[in-house]
């Protein structure tokens, strides 16, 4: 179940779930938000942006054309302020930082730094609480590219917690979501009026929280021969 944020006439915003896509995949046959909110409004909605499908957290959707340029102009015009909530592997010393690297696409639709090939691409952020090894970091992407906050993250020796893609494979398995959380939006309306909507933590996001700060070791997932490690 996908919970509505905010609705009015001109646009919608949702809670997305981890997991599930944000638009239709490809050959799949499996619910979308796109499809699941259109038919929960009964309107055709528009795409405005999107989150990995491994994320979660705030999703807007537009219920027309015109709307839908509006709130494109404000993506293109870095306007759109999006905040999250990401895990980190590591200890991170400093209380805040401006991560500006380069990103392409490689193969298999990995992103990673190119000085020389890459787009502009610009994060920041600041801590939020530390833990013995990892670290909560409250994250603003400034560009919007694909996979930027977990690439930059990564690129740095700070993985997001649960990243399949991006870090030690073996180590991430043990996880089980991306920590990655969009948590919150501010936009401006057809109005002119700004918006902000949040995104509650989900408990799936929370309960990892709950256990790194326990100590973590009684919530890591069996490794494939059953050992916990």
């Amino acid at each position: 179940m996908i919970s509505i944020l905010f609705e009015n006439d001109d646009v919608v915003a949702v809670n997305k779930p981890e997991g599930v896509a944000s638009i239709p995949e490809r050959g799949r046959g499996k619910d979308d938000v796109l499809s699941l909110v259109s038919s929960a409004v009964a309107v055709k909605l528009y795409v405005v942006h999107r989150l990995d499908k491994e994320a979660s957290g705030v999703i807007l959707f537009a219920k027309n054309a015109q709307v839908h340029r509006e709130l494109n102009m404000q993506f293109r015009d870095r306007s759109i302020r999006k905040t999250y909530l990401a895990l980190a592997h590591g200890l991170i010393r400093s209380e805040s930082d401006v991560i500006e690297k380069p990103l392409r696409q490689f193969g298999s639709g990995r992103m990673g730094v190119d000085p020389g090939g890459g787009k502009p691409c610009v994060t920041e952020f600041e801590v939020a609480e530390r833990f013995r090894s990892h670290t909560l970091v409250q994250v603003v992407p400034v560009t919007g590219r694909r996979h930027q906050i977990r690439v930059h993250l990564y690129s740095t020796g700070h993985p997001i917690v649960g990243d399949l893609r991006y870090g030690d494979r073996a180590v991430q398995k043990r996880f089980p979501r991306l920590m990655l959380h969009a948590r919150e939006l501010t936009f401006h309306l057809p109005s002119g009026m700004e918006a902000t909507i949040e995104a509650p933590i989900p408990q799936s996001f929370l309960s990892v929280l709950q256990s790194i700060r326990l100590g973590g070791r009684e919530f890591f997932l069996p490794s494939p021969d059953g050992a916990i490690s």
